[in-house]
């Protein structure tokens, strides 16, 4: 078992679960400017783009289903699926921001880095994790 696996916090919880919840509360904060506000939301994340109100629904329909995984996740950690499905969701948005800051120059270094630290960090948390919620390797049942 990985180190801190087993750590529970309050109403047994683990840690992870936690961090997921931040992550996702944070996501759902984010979502509002997508939606209502996407000049905020082009000066903030985009810095060097122009985002219209149509880019900034679909930016909000994403961060609201990547926050829902966070929830989802942060209480069914033993979910193999939704397990995957919220770290590949950590993987596509992050990728997505490398490629527009290498590729596209519409983001900074700065905003790169600040989603690096809840991206990153996630992504090898959850990997350290991965053994640790039910999801080592399938055995295959005995056949009577």
């Amino acid at each position: 078992m990985a180190a801190g696996a087993g750590k529970k916090m309050g109403g047994g919880v683990p840690a992870l679960g936690w961090w997921l919840m931040v992550v996702g509360a944070v996501r759902l904060a984010v979502t509002w400017s997508g939606f209502f506000d996407a000049a905020a939301l082009g000066s903030a994340t985009y810095a060097h783009a122009q985002v219209t109100g149509v880019h900034g629904r679909t930016f909000g329909v994403w961060t609201l289903l990547s926050s829902t995984l966070c929830f989802l996740c942060a209480f069914n950690l033993d979910s193999r699926p939704i397990y995957a499905a919220t770290f590949m969701s950590f993987v596509y948005g992050y990728g997505h921001f490398i490629l527009e800051y290498l590729v596209y120059r519409t983001f900074t270094a700065a905003n790169l880095g600040t989603f690096a630290l809840v991206a990153v960090t996630s992504m090898v948390w959850m990997l350290l994790q991965w053994n640790s919620h039910g999801h080592g390797p399938r055995v295959a049942a005995k056949q009577s």
